[in-house]
């Protein structure tokens, strides 16, 4: 076994992977017309999927990211530079949650949410 994806569904799959671009810096994988696209993150793939497909995929339906407050999980990224990748995925349109700040292990961690509702810590790699 071994963790694949995760998958955010969203209203635009198109509009969510182009601001995880601007935003983050990550490059797009593809993106395909039945309303699914991934980005490049390692050997874990970070993935986007329309409310339509999960509707699909979940009959019994789920909370929409973005209609509700921050759902209890979140997207981690890791960069040396956390003040200016913050900086950054709030000028391309991120709601900040939490400033940059100093956790007791000696990492730094800021909080961003994104349009389509996603939570993402931006964090220095641990022991930094």
């Amino acid at each position: 076994m071994r963790f694949g994806y995760t998958i955010i569904y969203t209203d635009d799959v198109t509009k969510s992977v182009e601001f995880f671009e601007n935003a983050f810096g990550l490059k797009r994988r593809f993106i395909h017309e039945s309303g699914y696209g991934e980005l490049e993150t390692g050997s874990t793939a970070l993935a986007f999927a329309s409310h339509d497909l999960g509707k699909s995929n979940l009959p019994n339906g789920y909370i929409k990211a973005n209609e509700s407050k921050p759902l209890g999980i979140e997207i981690a990224l890791v960069t040396e530079d956390v003040e200016q990748a913050y900086a950054k995925a709030v000028n391309a349109g991120a709601t900040s949650i939490k400033e940059p700040s100093a956790k007791p292990w000696g990492q730094i961690v800021a909080y961003v949410r994104c349009p389509d509702g996603t939570l993402v810590e931006i964090c220095s790699p641990v022991g930094s």
